[in-house]
């Protein structure tokens, strides 16, 4: 895989330049053709000659021209300190407008821990344990900055439920759902889970909380992480497409019918018999050949008000207007997208391999169909959302299409959509995005990850 050295300054110039000269030596590589998104496909090519692509040419003749002396010498010589982005990526952040000089400071945007707030009169202890001091973030309770070296998976806090890594970024997304103690919550993408916890913890045992995932590996994490952490006594989790998911949340005031037939849930427990694992092992293999509609219960907390229902009162169908009166009160759609505002994210494909990142967020097919899914997602999302209710919607892309672009056509198509305020937003280190009343968090500011957050409530 041809990889440019990334340099902060003149980085296309650099970054093309070296491309060109690899090319010129007989390197060969994937070429990803410009054209329409809709007609953009990558298929293996023999190196191509100066003449191939003749526009291309004459500007990379005239930026190596403009470029310095010290520029032209990175350029035969590239730096290595420096941190490597493909050729493939950085024709990603130039349709996008985005500037690559972000990705040079992944050694210094410090990580997040979230303590669990009856452990912080613990953070002494915490700071000698991980050799280091805590600074608090004071724009968001509970979270704690360190040095992006630390690691924190083998402290004991950790391993105990004490802390859990989380960017703030993200949990300034979970903070503007503004939940409080009762309110019935939906996670329509839940993994991996740290959002999960945040919102578990906001509830403080009343309420709901249900978790959605499409992938039943990174569901069982969730799962992993709400035992760990003891927050999973309201949570009930269900993999399942979250464009198609329609279980309502249990309220208290709902009645089981006694005229249903078919066995119960009962509490929940991790024992099964043989017979149930074999079904399970079928029903999985049923699902990884064929996605199943119908979505699989993984977890629920004692309280989370599955135990006493059948199955056919669980997942019993809904009438178009119910979930405007039995709907949840809050809904969080932290929607898939290609991940480039996530620093840390991106730096790992350096040692997983820059052909996995073509794979997973370059791929053409892939970029074009995001737009749909988070739209779908969204729709779906604010579908389930009880009248007067919030859903905030977010992306850790720091692309235009896979935030404005989204909430913009979702507007157009919901008349009873509209945006809000982030009311504690104005102590954030956040911009406004394009649209107003969004807002976007840059690495290069906020010192946090790349993060679109967008509030909507349903109107009456």
């Amino acid at each position: 895989m041809l990889v440019a050295s990334f340099q902060p300054r003149s980085v296309f110039c650099t970054a093309y330049s070296q491309y060109t000269q690899n090319f010129l030596t007989g390197a060969s590589d994937k070429w990803e053709k410009k054209g329409s998104r809709s007609s953009r496909r990558r298929r293996r090519r023999s190196p191509p000659s100066p003449t191939c692509f003749p526009h291309r040419t004459s500007t990379l003749k005239m930026e190596m021209q403009n470029c310095s002396t010290d520029e032209a010498s990175s350029i035969s010589q590239p730096n290595t300190a420096d941190f490597p982005l493909p050729v493939a990526f950085l024709e990603f952040l130039e349709e996008n407008d985005l500037d690559p000089s972000i990705y040079s400071l992944a050694n210094s945007i410090p990580r997040y821990i979230r303590v669990k707030p009856e452990f912080e009169s613990e953070i002494g202890a915490i700071e000698s344990e991980l050799n280091c001091k805590l600074e608090k973030v004071i724009w968001l309770p509970s979270f704690y900055s360190i040095p992006p070296q630390i690691q924190i998976a083998g402290a004991q806090s950790y391993q105990l439920g004490k802390i859990y890594g989380m960017d703030a970024a993200s949990g300034a997304a979970v903070l503007a759902l503004n939940v409080s103690p009762g309110d019935h919550v939906l996670d329509l993408c839940a993994a991996p889970g740290a959002k999960l916890c945040m919102l578990c913890e906001m509830l403080g045992g009343n309420g709901s909380l249900t978790g959605v995932d499409v992938a039943r590996h990174r569901l069982a994490a969730c799962r992993t992480m709400l035992r760990k952490y003891s927050l999973g006594d309201v949570c009930r989790l269900f993999v399942c497409d979250g464009t198609s998911f329609s279980v309502l949340p249990f309220r208290s005031n709902y009645e089981s019918d006694p005229d249903v037939t078919g066995v119960k849930f009962g509490d929940w427990t991790d024992k099964k018999s043989r017979k149930e694992k074999r079904r399970d092992r079928r029903a999985r293999e049923r699902n990884d050949s064929k996605p199943n509609p119908e979505p699989e219960l993984l977890f629920y907390g004692r309280n989370s008000g599955v135990a006493g229902l059948s199955k056919s009162e669980l997942f019993r169908p809904i009438k178009d207007d119910e979930p405007c009166t039995s709907g949840y009160d809050k809904v969080l759609v932290d929607a898939e997208c290609t991940h480039d505002g996530s620093i840390k994210h991106i730096t790992k494909f350096e040692s997983w391999g820059w052909k996995t990142l073509e794979r997973r967020v370059l791929d053409a097919e892939r970029t074009d169909d995001l737009f749909n899914l988070q739209l779908r997602l969204l729709t779906n999302g604010f579908k389930l959302l009880k009248t007067a209710g919030t859903l905030v919607y977010s992306t850790c892309s720091l692309t235009v299409a896979q935030n404005e672009d989204v909430i913009e056509r979702f507007l157009s198509l919901n008349p009873l959509a509209e945006l809000q305020e982030v009311n504690t937003s104005d102590k954030w280190p956040c911009k406004p995005g394009r649209i107003p009343k969004t807002l976007r968090f840059d690495p290069a500011t906020s010192q946090t990850s790349g993060l679109f957050i967008a509030k909507i409530s349903k109107l009456l």
